[in-house]
């Protein structure tokens, strides 16, 4: 049972090394945290044995972050094997097959398949490097988002810069924005690019937030993701009317 603390629109990544640390995580933050993210990086540390048992057992919701991609059919196998786990939100990149393909595998289940648009952790000069077609980053996000969306996506996965950019689509009524490269004032930015508070992306539209580090890495884990929590409900995190 969670806390009246506790909000949704937080989803903490368990970017620990482990089932038994991602468990210890969950323990620490209580009823405090109600929404959990397990990444590629735990897969072989038993991450979908920790999603089925937090899920199951603690009754938390789960955002699974495999960012799929492959050709249409393999997409399709993965996700109906992993919808099969009654998880909450599935990543896939965004390109149109891969969402279409990912939607047919989830089809009779609430899983939600969220599309990846770029990276929050990238750059220009990294999507240079990649070959990626020129145009500003925000631009290419917002065609991406758009062409994900009406494949059928239920979401976007972007970074809270280009997030009200993204609500104002027409596609995007009624869909999900959910954002990493959130930290809270003076943390570390780790490898995020394009980051900004959780009161600033609340603001501008964003639907969840995901934060990892500045709670999993503090001192004392419950609170600092009660801070972060207080930020959510602050005045500062109300979108403009």
């Amino acid at each position: 049972m969670t806390s009246p603390l506790a909000d949704d629109r937080l989803i903490v990544a368990m970017d620990v090394p482990n089932a038994l640390e991602g468990l210890k995580l969950a323990e620490q933050l209580g009823d405090a945290v109600s929404f959990y993210k397990i990444g590629l990086g735990m897969l072989t540390g038993g991450g979908l044995a920790l999603a089925n048992e937090l899920k199951q057992e603690l009754g938390k919701k789960i955002f699974l972050d495999m960012k799929l991609f492959d050709i249409g059919a393999t997409v399709e196998n993965a996700v109906r094997g992993l919808a099969q786990f009654d998880l909450d939100f599935l990543t896939v990149h965004g390109d149109p097959y891969v969402v279409r393909a990912a939607k047919e595998g989830a089809a009779g289940k609430d899983l939600k398949i969220l599309a990846v648009t770029i990276l929050t952790s990238l750059d220009r000069d990294d999507l240079d490097g990649a070959m990626i077609k020129s145009g500003e980053i925000k631009d290419l996000v917002q065609e991406r988002a758009g062409k994900a969306l009406s494949a059928g996506a239920d979401g976007v996965i972007a970074s809270p810069q280009e997030a009200a950019m993204i609500r104002s689509l027409p596609e995007a009524e009624g869909k999900l924005i959910v954002t990493p490269g959130v930290r809270p004032v003076g943390a570390d930015l780790g490898d995020q690019k394009r980051v900004t508070t959780p009161a600033q992306a609340l603001a501008s539209g964003v639907d969840h937030i995901v934060v990892g580090r500045p709670i999993w890495q503090a001192e004392a884990p419950r609170v600092a993701a009660e801070s972060i929590l207080q930020e959510m409900n602050s005045p500062q995190a109300k979108a403009p009317n």
